[in-house]
């Protein structure tokens, strides 16, 4: 009966965390799909070594092997990596069905319930990084900072990585993260100066 209990929690924990908060936020069904799949495979195994003389210990390190060799085989970014280990503590949390019996119900709440947080867009909402190719060599950190904050509009520029200083091709290739400016400042060299530059990666939440 408790298998039948942990299952449903299980498949009801799995539709509000993949349906209810990562498709809706991110729309990628690639990996919707992987999360199911992982999560009923997880849940799977852990049953039958729950009820059997096999170590617990051994089916959560030949899980941890396939979960890197999965997160190596693509590129994913650090929220779908979340999202991806909490389909698998899901699916080990229901399958190996620890007692008292409210205590795996519980646990799969609170992993909900942190991924219904952390992954809010009113968490932060202001904070973002990019990667940006500057059509110019800026050696100077000071200077950099500057014109990042220009190019971002007034942005707080929290830090910046340079990749790559080329004085030769005379560009710069730096990973930025900032706070955004408010949505009233305006700043017209702004307009100007990002037409010349290409902003190759997407803002990040």
């Amino acid at each position: 009966m408790n298998v039948l209990l942990f299952a449903a929690a299980d498949i009801i924990a799995m539709l509000i965390l993949t349906f209810g908060l990562y498709l809706r936020r991110h729309r990628r069904r690639d990996l919707a799909v992987s999360y199911i799949g992982i999560n009923i495979g997880v849940f799977a195994v852990a049953t039958a070594l729950a009820g059997s003389t096999v170590s617990a210990g051994l089916g959560m390190g030949l899980f941890g092997v396939l979960s890197i060799i999965r997160l190596r085989s693509t590129e994913l970014e650090q929220h779908e990596i979340a999202y991806y280990f909490s389909a698998l503590a899901i699916g080990l949390i229901t399958g190996m069905g620890p007692s008292p019996i409210w205590l795996p119900l519980a646990l799969v709440a609170l992993i909900l319930v942190a991924m219904t947080i952390a992954d809010h867009s009113k968490v932060l909402p202001t904070y973002r990084h990019q990667e940006v190719v500057i059509d110019r060599a800026i050696a100077n950190d000071d200077e950099l900072f500057a014109h990042l904050s220009m190019l971002f509009g007034g942005a707080t520029i929290h830090q910046a990585v340079v990749q790559q200083l080329d004085l030769v091709n005379d560009k710069t290739i730096v990973k930025v993260r900032y706070a955004q400016a408010p949505s009233g400042f305006h700043n017209p060299a702004h307009t100007r100066t990002v037409d010349n530059h290409e902003v190759i990666a997407e803002q990040s939440r």
